[in-house]
């Protein structure tokens, strides 16, 4: 299988979803043939453990009950839309994939790294992306950021009502990530807002 293969990942706010939005366009009118995706989500059954783990109601759920919601939404999103358009010879962008479970999970919610790692390799089967965009900014920007969006789309997420601390630490784990991975992991300066 062509791994083509690109994910999107960074803090709350960062603006990686008008990022990808904007370079799928960009690969159409290359005639490209590119799909974009999301994690939680992007089949049927993903969508529905998305509205779960998204719901500001559950926010008593268990960091290991999360991370297994993470990665059943992750199994049928593989099997049933990344590994098809992959097969299919398509670009396949997607905003979130393990790199989030690694930052949230592992680094902001303490998660051992040896469970942690085994409960990504089974819902992926080891299918990893050619090539992740971290789009940096300061945790305190990408929270004001998501707030004010959330605010105009009058909607919540449980995941922004998380304390300031939390998401420094999910950005701290995303630069952890690429400094250990350089040839896969980019960090993009994601802290001016679009011109």
């Amino acid at each position: 299988m062509n791994n083509k293969f690109i994910t999107f990942e960074g803090v709350e706010g960062c603006g990686k979803s008008t990022q990808i939005e904007l370079l799928a366009d960009f690969l159409q009118s290359k005639n490209c043939a590119t799909v974009t995706t999301r994690e939680p989500g992007g089949t049927a059954i993903s969508d529905h453990i998305r509205e779960i783990l998204l719901s500001p109601e559950h926010d008593n759920m268990d960091p290991i009950t999360e991370l297994l919601l993470y990665g059943a939404a992750r199994r049928q999103h593989v099997v049933e839309f990344v590994q098809p358009n992959l097969a299919a010879n398509k670009i396949v962008l997607c905003d979130r994939y393990v790199d989030s479970t690694r930052a949230y999970q592992g680094a902001a919610r303490k998660i051992a790294p040896n469970i942690l790692n085994q409960l990504l390799e089974i819902p992926t089967g080891g299918l990893m992306p050619k090539l992740t965009l971290v789009f940096d900014c300061p945790a305190k920007l990408g929270l004001e950021r998501a707030h004010k969006r959330n605010l105009a789309e009058k909607r919540e997420d449980r995941f922004d009502n998380e304390a300031l601390e939390f998401h420094c630490a999910v950005q701290e784990g995303f630069l952890n990530l690429a400094a250990k991975e350089p040839e896969r992991v980019k960090v993009i300066d994601a802290s001016k807002d679009m011109q």
